[in-house]
């Protein structure tokens, strides 16, 4: 489980390969957590996204100390569902610390569902994390923040996969995406198997860039200009994903980065300027 790796530009940060099942907003949620961490005070309101390698809650309060958290199937244990007699339906569990993820020791977590959808919620993260669990190497992998640049994802990273392998996903329940202006996706794979075994980087992109780069001498290429490239290859200015019909990529420049997400107290101060 880290903790402040997982967010950035108000939005959602994921690996290359990783995919979001499902997105959720309007949940509240609690840590009981080692070291006594401001981080971890009160009752945090915001998003939660179920992965194809984790789960991850983000803050809707941007001046909050814990912005986001990332809890990889591995890092789970004892999860259970409760639907008390009064009061909202939950999720609770109990985790323990990545290397190097912010914070040390281990805890207990809760996430309540104060509009509903925590039972297909909880399932759908169980039985991901079944399926994940085939994949674990016998050590689990030391994690790292990855350094590389990240980018708006593609649309393809949060669109309902075309795979029996996920016909566990209750779609029916949870028929939204998150927002495609609050996906950003980092060029490095997950540091820790998911549910597939063999993801595809950048979700077919790199092919894309590899093409751009033979014809300008190859030159390193980046998310972005993969885009790009596809776009161009399809003989226009624009593509749209066949797994989201709706949506349509112009290409246009992405914010990068050269390190892990800012600080809130960095993001809140560029914000105000």
């Amino acid at each position: 489980m880290s903790l402040n790796t997982s967010h950035a530009s108000g939005g959602v940060l994921i690996y290359s390969g990783e995919r979001i099942l499902i997105f959720y907003d309007g949940v509240e949620a609690s840590f009981d957590m080692d070291g006594n961490l401001p981080h971890f005070k009160g009752h945090k309101k915001g998003r939660v996204y179920l992965t194809t390698h984790r789960v991850i809650f983000n803050n809707k309060n941007l001046k909050d100390t814990l912005q986001s958290f990332s809890f990889p199937f591995f890092c789970m244990k004892e999860v259970e569902l409760e639907q008390p007699v009064f009061g909202a339906n939950y999720i609770k569990g109990k985790v323990k610390a990545e290397t190097n993820g912010n914070w040390e020791g281990q805890g207990k977590f809760k996430m309540w569902f104060n509009n509903g959808g925590a039972i297909d919620f909880g399932r759908a993260m169980l039985q991901a994390g079944r399926l994940a669990s085939r994949n674990q190497p016998p050590k689990p992998p030391v994690y790292a923040p990855p350094t590389a640049p990240y980018y708006q994802a593609p649309p393809p990273a949060y669109a309902p996969p075309q795979d029996a392998m996920y016909g566990f996903v209750p779609y029916q329940t949870f028929p939204t995406a998150p927002p495609n202006d609050g996906v950003y996706m980092y060029e490095a794979p997950p540091p820790y198997p998911g549910i597939d075994p063999f993801p595809q980087p950048n979700n077919g992109y790199a092919a894309a860039g590899q093409q751009m780069n033979s014809a300008r001498g190859n030159y390193p290429f980046s998310l972005s200009e993969a885009k790009e490239a596809e776009a161009a290859a399809s003989g226009g200015s624009a593509y749209y994903a066949p797994q989201d019909p709706h949506s349509v990529y112009m290409p246009q420049p992405y914010p990068t980065a050269s390190a892990p997400p800012p600080s809130y107290n960095d993001a809140m101060y560029k914000k105000d300027q």
